[in-house]
């Protein structure tokens, strides 16, 4: 393999309703401090990043019109909850191509722009067992 997993970067949770109101049981019950919001309009997703420790749960609400974003149709077939876990990889490049050599199934073929400054790709969840995500921090991509 030509690229490294490094860690559980996050765990990216679906929610109804917005921002505020699912970041308030990790906010005012168990202590912890969010980040400011971020729109990621190609994916039609806004998100919050709370740390916990060295990982970080990602809340995310569906900001498009007919709520048929990705994160919109996840709420509608599975209703809220945790929606992926994201790997983050030395080389999101290295990763895609060596994970599609070995016949997993990428939903992404190149890196693509992600919350928090990340480049990131997804593999299928028929291949992982559950959406995963790579990530790598923008800061460290090379093109």
């Amino acid at each position: 393999m030509a690229f490294k997993t490094i860690c559980v970067d996050h765990v990216g949770i679906a929610c109804a309703g917005t921002l505020e109101e699912a970041a308030k049981i990790y906010t005012e019950v168990l202590g912890l401090k969010a980040t400011s919001t971020e729109e990621v309009k190609e994916q039609g997703v806004a998100t919050v990043f709370v740390p916990c420790g060295e990982t970080l749960i990602e809340l995310l609400v569906d900001i498009t019109e007919n709520n048929d974003g990705p994160i919109g149709k996840y709420i509608a077939k599975n209703g809220p909850g945790i929606q992926h876990m994201a790997l983050r990889v030395d080389d999101i490049k290295a990763a895609i191509a060596d994970l599609t050599e070995a016949g997993v199934r990428m939903i992404d073929k190149a890196p693509r722009n992600g919350a928090g400054q990340m480049k990131i790709a997804f593999i299928h969840p028929k291949s992982a067992g559950l959406l995963l995500e790579l990530c790598q921090p923008a800061a460290t991509y090379k093109d």
